[in-house]
């Protein structure tokens, strides 16, 4: 796991309480999701509220749904965390 990577998963752990091996989990069963798929992403990303215990209003929903199918998820761990506090 690289530098970046690392930070991530530590930041999303500090922000949800997720464990690690739990998004590398969902992440292996959706490599070869289609990101582009509205309802593919939405399901996913549901799935990903409800394991880090946090409500997760139909304006966030939207919000990263529409990032993600439209291939502008922030490179880094701070511009991506503040799309998830939006």
């Amino acid at each position: 796991m690289n530098k970046f990577q690392k930070g991530m998963f530590d930041k999303i752990q500090q922000n949800s309480n997720i464990n690690p091996q739990d998004i590398l989990k969902v992440a292996d069963s959706v490599k070869n999701a289609n990101f582009s798929d509205e309802k593919t992403v939405r399901n996913l990303v549901r799935h990903l509220a409800k394991m880090a215990n946090k409500p997760l209003t139909k304006e966030k929903e939207d919000s990263i749904v529409q990032a993600i199918t439209n291939n502008k998820i922030p490179g880094d761990a701070q511009s991506l965390n503040d799309l998830f506090k939006k």
